[in-house]
């Protein structure tokens, strides 16, 4: 007998597969075979094989929820296979999406690193300390009329003690910046003309001792992953330029001299800017794209073996501990027909979080099993309505542009079609890239033919 309530929760669109958890590890599923190539295994090599003792840097894009935390989960835990120390973070958890500066990043950077290795006693880093503390006047002065909760010079000192702590100074300073947009603007006031002298510190205080006692320990050496760039907002900075273009473009010198093996994820509209080619110049690697899970040919017809490893992506939620053979045995237990899971993997575009969305409203609004095809034919109509709402008569022209051409231009208007999910990118089996319209969409009237 199946849980309902388990079966629900395992289909949580937020949840990313932890690989630590043995139960987790259950629910992956390797995509690679359909995507145009081990990706993965590209960005491992990369480091491990190819520049073991050399710094690297590497991007990694694609549609929001299609995958990639996992991943890059996948990856940390392979490398760490490879005997390399893997710091992963996100960077949300310390940047304010909509006004990210280099200085915060960098800031993010270390303190990500500085409380992961917190058991390797470095020495006290004296230019970060002084940085710090320089920051910290400048939040509390009272020019803004801010009123300092700790003494000027007690900024990254934990209350059990006097030692110097890097990570609790950054959070103490980031803490009291990302939800206040005018703090913000004096902290990147304060750092931007000391971003090369912070990048610096970073490098002989932090990241260089580390590794050397990393690979005193045995260690390979030091590898920084940095999710949930790509979720930074396109809008301008105040002097016009659009903020992606800023972070990766303007600022690339910085996200490259870092002294450690580092991977980014970045927005995937970067890849249709009219200043990709100046993006592509400034990093040692073009980025690694994570395509949709083909569920269609470019020809329309259908790809059996992307819908083969979504039913499984899918099936691997309700029976965890069944060989995939098992699995498709029990089909009809979760679903009243098999066409209902195969619709399901289909109007998903290929696009894992949104698969798991549908099916989890869909246990939601029917609460017992089987899950029934009429009331998921009510859930695809209702985020139709939801979607067209949003499109103008211009992005329609552009959207069945992509119906035919299966191309996208390099503007903005594009950039925005990718943004919003509306075209999804595939790749075939030869590596070559091809678009479409959003397979929720494509069943709409503005696009039927």
């Amino acid at each position: 007998m199946i849980d309902l309530r388990a079966f629900y929760q395992a289909t949580n669109p937020s949840k990313t597969i932890v690989f630590d958890n043995v139960e987790d590890q259950k629910l992956y599923i390797d995509f690679s075979s359909v995507r145009g190539g081990k990706i993965i295994e590209e960005l491992r090599d990369n480091i491990s094989f190819f520049s073991p003792y050399e710094p690297t840097c590497q991007l990694f894009t694609g549609h929001i929820g299609c995958g990639k935390s996992t991943e890059l989960l996948q990856l940390k835990l392979e490398l760490e296979k490879e005997n390399f120390y893997v710091v992963y973070f996100e960077s949300s958890q310390d940047l304010e999406m909509a006004d990210v500066d280099i200085g915060d990043f960098l800031l993010a950077v270390a303190r990500h690193v500085s409380q992961s290795l917190v058991d390797i006693k470095l020495s006290e880093p004296g230019k970060l300390k002084e940085l710090l503390i320089g920051a910290w006047k400048i939040l509390n002065s009272e020019i803004i009329g801010i009123k300092a909760k700790l003494p000027i010079g007690d900024v990254g000192f934990n209350l059990d003690g006097d030692k110097f702590s890097l990570s609790v100074g950054i959070g103490e300073i980031t803490t009291r910046t990302k939800g206040d947009a005018m703090l913000r603007e004096r902290l990147n006031q304060y750092l931007a003309p000391q971003k090369g002298k912070l990048l610096e510190a970073i490098n002989t205080e932090l990241l260089e001792p580390a590794i050397k006692k990393l690979k005193q320990r045995g260690k390979n050496g030091l590898v920084v992953i940095v999710d949930n760039l790509d979720r930074i907002d396109s809008r301008a900075k105040p002097w016009g330029r659009p903020q992606q273009e800023y972070l990766f473009i303007d600022q690339s010198e910085y996200l490259t001299k870092l002294h450690c093996h580092v991977v980014y994820t970045m927005p995937l509209a970067l890849k249709f800017s009219n200043d990709y080619n100046n993006l592509t110049q400034r990093f040692p690697e073009e980025p690694r794209v994570l395509p949709m899970v083909p569920v269609h040919h470019k020809d329309g017809s259908y790809d059996e073996a992307g819908i083969q490893l979504m039913r499984h992506m899918v099936l691997a939620r309700a029976f965890p501990n069944l060989d995939a053979n098992e699995r498709l045995s029990k089909i009809t237990q979760i679903f009243d027909t098999p066409e209902s899971l195969d619709r399901l993997c289909q109007i998903s575009g290929g696009h894992v979080r949104d698969l798991l969305r549908l099916l989890n409203n869909w246990i939601q609004r029917q609460r017992k099993l089987p899950l029934q095809k009429q009331t998921l034919e009510a859930l695809i109509r209702s985020r139709r309505n939801e979607m067209t709402m949003q499109i103008c008569e211009e992005e329609w022209e552009l959207l069945r542009q992509v119906r035919i051409r299966k191309k996208v231009g390099g503007d903005r208007d594009y950039q925005k079609l990718i943004h919003s999910r509306l075209v999804f990118e595939y790749r075939n089996y030869h590596g070559e890239s091809w678009f479409d319209v959003n397979p929720i969409l494509i069943e709409s009237e503005e696009l039927k033919p």
